[in-house]
């Protein structure tokens, strides 16, 4: 399935950082892909007029799923730059009907990391996948990851599972969860982690671990906190004061920030 649509995407971009502000004709193209049996559903997403190579990005959204407000954020990342891929943690058909269901699945996955990292690392191997497939250009070596929320400490967990990426970026996602019977391997990505400062639901506690964790690890890592911000700063549907909340100044650096690691580690290609 593939939908081709112009935005002028003036507000979204803004807030991304991007200097450009229009685009050209992005393609949205429908996945399927099975795991254990179960289809689940990303989307690849590029702007079909750029030949030139683009560095290609793995996006697990938020805790919601792939909803159509989580794809309108992929295509405002992906532009001109980006071929990106929006992986399915749940199921094509299984994708959540509303935060408290998304909240159930969460919990679950979270108490079951095994299960967890495979999902993300069959997402990445769609994101190679499906940008070979579609005879994208894209620079060699691995992908990136970014996520979001949930999606944030997944890829943060495809970096501790061992994987073979470009550089992790982590927006206002869990950052450290409690032990569990996976392995862990050495992260031998950059990892960037995004936090809001204020966050209620990732507490200083869990901010600690993080970066002992790192340290312990010996990664190359970075973790910068936005003074005031909560949960879900980067998310413009987000409004809810105090715990999740959209701040664009700080959605503004943190794109800015992402977009300077991934343009350092993609020129060493």
């Amino acid at each position: 399935m593939i939908h081709r649509f112009r935005r002028s995407g003036a507000l979204a971009l803004a807030a991304l950082g991007f200097s450009s502000m229009s685009f050209a004709a992005m393609t949205e193209r429908a996945v399927d892909y099975p795991i254990e049996g179960r289809m689940h559903r990303g989307y690849l997403i590029y702007d079909d007029s750029v030949s030139s190579p683009r560095p290609l990005l793995l996006m697990v959204p938020n805790w919601l799923g792939t909803t159509a407000a989580n794809r309108r954020q992929a295509t405002d990342i992906a532009g001109r730059d980006y071929v990106l891929f929006v992986a399915d943690m749940y199921g094509r058909d299984a994708q959540p009907a509303d935060g408290a269901a998304a909240g159930a699945k969460v919990q679950a996955l979270y108490a079951d990391r095994p299960e967890l990292r495979k999902r993300v690392r069959a997402g990445l191997a769609q994101a190679v996948a499906q940008a070979r497939d579609a005879k994208l250009a894209t620079p060699p070596g691995p992908p990136a990851a970014i996520g979001f929320c949930f999606g944030g400490a997944s890829v943060l967990e495809l970096a501790r599972s061992g994987a073979e990426l470009a550089a992790v970026v982590s927006f206002h996602g869990n950052l450290s969860l409690p032990p569990g019977k996976e392995q862990d391997a050495p992260i031998t990505a950059p990892v960037l982690a995004l936090h809001g400062d204020a966050d209620p639901y990732v507490r200083p506690a869990q901010v600690d671990a993080f970066v002992t964790e790192m340290r312990d690890r010996n990664a190359d890592w970075q973790l910068v906190r936005f003074g005031g911000a909560v949960h879900s700063f980067t998310d413009p549907d987000a409004n809810t004061p105090g715990k999740a909340m959209y701040d664009a100044k700080a959605a503004h650096r943190a794109f800015s920030m992402m977009r300077d690691l991934l343009a350092e580690v993609y020129a060493r290609r």
